[in-house]
């Protein structure tokens, strides 16, 4: 556990795990998992309610989303145009807009806990796509409580053995990262090999005339027996 980080819990409390939350939502390198199992881990000792820790952690993160997805909303091409130059970051706003478009509200909902790092990404390119609010809130809001909850309970579970529940979270989400961008991959793949396929029968089927020849063999009248 960074001594830097308890000092700060404890000293601003629940303000401060709002503010982790809600800024980790936007895509800003804040460490909002560890902070909430620090948060959980304080509650364990009575230093924090450890239903306020997790209702400020919520509020922060359902904030954040809404936040993020009217600036994808409002600014779809502005967002891209801040992401020249970076690479990964790219990256993953180019990942998180095909999850979005394949996957739908299913995809929000698990990328706010179980593959985080696309969470804030995610928000962004939900806006920018138009992806209705009312699901979007639904299911976002739906996710940041299995988030909270797993982190802040977590903390306050293990409150001894802090900083290796930590490390092996980090580990776990980085790990359902990779697996979820493979997997989003692959179906890209597939779709664009799908649509190359169905271009090339309708070019050949173009070029022999396929098309334009009706079917008037199975409209022919038969000849009626006697």
């Amino acid at each position: 556990m960074t001594d830097w980080l308890l000092q700060l819990l404890v000293a601003n409390g629940l303000p401060l795990i709002a503010l982790v939350t809600f800024f980790s939502c936007l895509a800003v390198p804040v460490p909002s998992s560890l902070a909430m199992l620090t948060a959980g881990a304080i509650s364990a000792s009575g230093d924090l309610p450890v239903a306020g820790a997790a209702l400020a952690a919520l509020g922060g993160a359902i904030a954040g989303d809404q936040t993020g997805y009217q600036i994808g909303r409002a600014g779809g091409a502005w967002i891209e145009s801040r992401l020249t130059g970076r690479p990964k970051r790219a990256a993953l706003y180019q990942r998180a807009q095909e999850m979005t478009r394949t996957s739908g509200s299913a995809g929000v909902f698990f990328s706010r806990w179980l593959v985080s790092p696309l969470g804030p990404y995610v928000n962004f390119a939900a806006g920018a796509a138009r992806l209705r609010r009312v699901p979007f809130s639904v299911w976002a809001a739906a996710g940041e409580v299995v988030w909270v909850g797993l982190y802040v309970g977590l903390g306050f579970g293990f409150a001894s053995q802090i900083e290796t529940i930590a490390q092996i979270a980090q580990d776990m989400s980085g790990l359902l990262a990779g697996l979820v961008v493979m997997g989003v991959s692959a179906l890209w793949i597939q779709r664009g090999l799908r649509r190359r396929r169905l271009r090339r029968r309708a070019d050949g089927s173009a070029e022999t005339g396929t098309e334009a020849l009706p079917d008037t063999l199975g409209d022919a009248p038969r000849p009626e027996g006697n």
